[in-house]
């Protein structure tokens, strides 16, 4: 941890020769819009089911679920429910 502050301080950045790209460590969602990975993430991080979620932000459950699926478009007005219910900023969801 001290060589990554360091290198930040040096140079104002990370070094990320090593990284690797997050489709390759998580490629069951490879091919979904990021905005149902954002959803299901912020959704999971708040320690909420679909069905909490739903009865919270006055959505259906199963509109949720195509939500996440990258079936069904979010939208801004739902997206600002969500951020809200979520804790997080409603254009993660755009």
């Amino acid at each position: 941890m001290d060589q990554v502050i360091e290198e930040i301080k040096k140079h104002g950045f990370v070094n990320t020769s090593d990284s690797i790209h997050w489709r390759q460590l998580f490629p069951e969602f490879d091919g979904q819009p990021p905005y149902s990975v954002a959803l299901r993430g912020a959704r999971h991080k708040e320690g909420l089911t679909q069905a909490e979620l739903a009865a919270i932000v006055s959505i259906p459950q199963a509109h949720i679920s195509l939500m996440e699926n990258g079936k069904m478009e979010i939208g801004k007005e739902r997206a600002k429910r969500l951020a809200t219910a979520l804790n997080i900023d409603y254009r993660v969801f755009l």
